[in-house]
């Protein structure tokens, strides 16, 4: 049997019946990384209609390793898995779980995120001896803006983008937001406010980039046959992909274009048996404004150098063709440094129809894409809620 084959014959075997995030989100100095991890899996197997002691596949990514979660958690998982690749860690998990789940190597799988982004409790310095560590950080490299903004400069250069189109994907991304009650920043928001706030690096200000936030997130799978025993509708891992491309921003092969991001949607398009024209609601990883346009060219949906025009054109926002980023995205909702658990909480809720203002009508089929640092890494998710 073909990878191809064996990948299609595992869509719609598994699927996600809890999600949700920590108890609060947004500033939290009284909370440590550890908590911000316990409450989110509380509350998404509670989410499930099941206790913790089910729980016998956990996978997290970041400081905290699943061995120290189960321990927190009082259970001895069958199944651990620690993959780290970034923010999209999460995403590839589910991946991982589908597998995992499909072989019977556990029967309850966590994916678990927490973390102290903003206030640092319980976060330990430590020297980067990473390859960006050593060889870009020397040279002028900075944090993420200034390697993200290299990135987005090049588009601007080779496709004529204009920072008034990367501004029109944070105005988006707020409207979004006003009709979630969980999102840290819902104030309205033009484009002119964007082009006035305060100068990050160039081409960003500090409303192109994401929020800091202290938050944690989970979600619960388990196979679609005892899925149907769970509290909530579920919702089927139709199909997934995962790739990589470089470590060193300096390495890409072309700094407008995420192959990385190309693989793992060929890959999660084919196992669910999907063209990117068959999607009613996506979520992007959205850590600055350039991310989400630049994710929609690598997947194939826009044309080169044409991402921005979803959201200048409204076809992004709420009413329009294509609904993005509909909980406000890491751009307003939250973002405590590795956001890839909170695109999978959003499609979820989409997906059972639990969004109140914010809900798209008539929803069937989702995508979540998030890339994993400077457009190393991505994890591609096809989710549904039919069989």
């Amino acid at each position: 049997m073909s990878a191809v084959a064996d990948l299609k014959s595992l869509s719609n075997s598994v699927c996600v019946v809890g999600a949700d995030e920590s108890d609060e989100i947004g500033a939290l100095p009284h909370k440590s990384q550890l908590t911000l991890h316990l409450e989110a899996v509380r509350n998404a197997v509670s989410d499930a209609g099941l206790r913790i002691s089910d729980v016998d596949g956990i996978f997290t990514a970041g400081q905290h390793s699943p061995a120290l979660l189960g321990e927190a958690l009082g259970i001895a998982p069958r199944y651990v898995d620690g993959t780290s690749v970034g923010g999209c860690s999460f995403i590839i998990m589910v991946g991982h779980a589908v597998a995992a789940l499909h072989h019977g190597l556990c029967d309850v799988a966590v994916i678990s995120h927490g973390e102290s982004g903003r206030s640092g409790v319980g976060v330990s310095p430590r020297r980067d001896t990473s390859l960006t560590g050593q060889y870009e950080a020397p040279f002028g490299f900075g944090g993420a803006p200034t390697l993200f903004g290299m990135i987005t400069t090049r588009h601007m250069h080779e496709y004529g983008t204009t920072l008034e189109q990367w501004a029109q994907v944070a105005v988006s991304t707020r409207k979004w937001a006003m009709l979630n009650p969980k999102a840290l920043r819902r104030e309205p928001l033009t484009v002119a406010d964007v082009l006035a706030s305060r100068p990050v690096v160039y081409p960003f200000n500090v409303l192109n980039i994401c929020l800091v936030t202290d938050a944690g997130g989970a979600v619960v799978l388990t196979r679609a046959d005892r899925a149907r025993d769970c509290a909530k509708k579920p919702v089927y891992v139709r199909g997934v992909g995962e790739g990589t491309e470089h470590v060193m921003l300096t390495q890409m092969k072309d700094l407008t274009f995420s192959e990385a991001t190309r693989l793992a949607g060929e890959k999660a398009f084919r196992m669910a048996g999907v063209t990117h024209r068959d999607f009613d609601h996506i979520m992007l990883y959205d850590a600055f404004t350039s991310g989400p346009p630049l994710m929609l060219e690598s997947l194939g949906i826009a044309k080169r150098g044409e991402g921005v025009h979803f959201f200048a054109e409204g076809r992004s926002t709420p009413g329009g063709a294509l609904p993005i980023n509909t909980n406000g995205g890491g751009l307003s909702y939250t973002h405590s440094g590795m956001y890839g658990i909170f695109p999978i909480i959003e499609a979820t809720r989409q997906l059972r129809g639990e969004c109140g203002g914010r809900q798209v009508p008539n929803v069937k089929l989702s995508l979540v894409n998030g890339m994993g640092g400077m457009l190393s890494a991505a994890g591609t998710l096809v989710l549904s809620n039919e069989r």
